[in-house]
Order: C-alpha cells, then structure tokens, then sequence
C-alpha cells in the first residue's frame, strides 16, 4: 500500500513538528498516545538476539560484521531473526514498497517477543487480509518520516505516520509509549531501525482491537 500524496504531505508536516520536538525536548505527546508512560518491561540497550548491533551493522554468527547502510529497512529486517513478524506484517499490510522507497524513515520495530504479548489471537486476527486496513493503521504508527538517530530523540512528543508518540530518554535507555527500546540505531539505506520490546497503539486503537478480540484489554 503506498501512502497518497495528501497523506505524504501530511506526514511530512507531521514530521517537521516532530523534528522540532525531538530538538526541543520538552513538550508533551499528542492526543494520539497510549495515555502515559510505564516502566520498561526488559533491561534497554540490549541486542533481542544475542548479537552485537551498532550503526555499521550487525554482527552475524560467524562473527562477521555485516554492513546494513546499503540495505533497505525491509531487508535490514529481513535478516534478522528478531523481526520475523515484522516482517509478515509488513507484507500482509501492504508496506513493503513503502519501506524500501527511498525515505528516509525511522521506525520504531516491534521483536517478534513484542508481538507475542498481545492476547491470543490478536496477530491472527491482524493478518487476515480483510483486515489489511487495521493492520497497515497499526504499523503506520510505529513509523516516522525522516531519519532520526537515538542521539536526536530527546523526551517529548514525536508525531508517526499514524499519530503520535511519547518519547521519554532516560539514564538507562529511551522508553517510546509503554515500550523499551532494546537495540537503538540499526542502520538501513532509506534510514533506521530501533527496536522495541512492544507493539505500540494508540489508545484507540487497543479499544478497537481489544472489542474485536472480545477482551477487556490489549495490555
């Protein structure tokens, strides 16, 4: 699915707010977060895999560094065993051209451990192709017009393709909503991935999600 111009514009005014934002430091998250901040789930600035990661690449099994500035985001996820799912979502969504267009995005990645504490059935029910909607309004909001390095986030509100985050840098690593970034700056061609140990909703949308699942709440 490729975002129409109107929306592109949109993002990208979208965007120069929340570069002003991430500069800044201080301002709140817009009416689109999940309602405050909680405590990182896991220990932050920690590779999911096990594997050295930093911004010329990644080191694979054999302990060779592979360099991932000339990759695309979908193909930066795509060889990593940490975002198996994101990968699938990303295609059942229809985002794949999206994400390796030339960008450049920031995208706050959900593991695949991210993805397996929502509530039985909930990615089932996301990858069905007639939600192919909910799912692309889903991901949309864990993706940011323009590159944006863990050194620039500062705390505050940053506005997503799909509304807004809150951003909140702490001594002990960057928390975005109510998720912990575990691996900062994964670097890609059209630009970078931080990893993140929940799959980010707006409050809205974990009301949709949950009443469709028939549960009280997504977390």
């Amino acid at each position: 699915m490729r975002f129409s111009t109107t929306r592109r514009n949109t993002a990208i005014a979208a965007a120069v707010t929340s570069f002003g934002l991430l500069l800044g430091g201080s301002a709140q998250a817009d009416n689109h977060t999940t309602g405050g901040m909680m405590e990182p789930t896991t220990q932050q600035q920690t590779d999911p895999m096990g594997d050295t990661m930093n911004e010329a690449g990644t080191m694979n099994e054999a302990g060779t560094m592979t360099d991932t500035s000339s990759m695309s985001i979908v193909d930066v996820a795509s060889g990593n065993d940490s975002f198996n799912t994101l990968v699938q979502a990303v295609q059942a969504a229809g985002l794949g051209d999206t994400l390796t267009g030339e960008g450049p995005y920031t995208v706050f990645a959900p593991t695949d451990e991210a993805f397996a504490q929502l509530p039985d059935g909930a990615l089932e029910y996301l990858l069905q192709p007639e939600n192919q909607d909910l799912l692309a309004q889903v991901l949309s909001y864990h993706v940011v017009e323009g590159s944006v390095t863990s050194d620039q986030l500062s705390t505050g509100g940053v506005s997503t393709l799909g509304g807004g985050v809150a951003v909140a840098v702490r001594d002990t690593g960057i928390v975005v909503n109510n998720a912990s970034v575990v691996t900062p700056d994964i670097q890609a061609s059209n630009g970078v991935i931080h990893a993140v140990n929940r799959v980010l909703l707006p409050e809205t949308l974990q009301q949709q999600l949950a009443s469709r699942l028939g549960v009280d709440s997504i977390y």
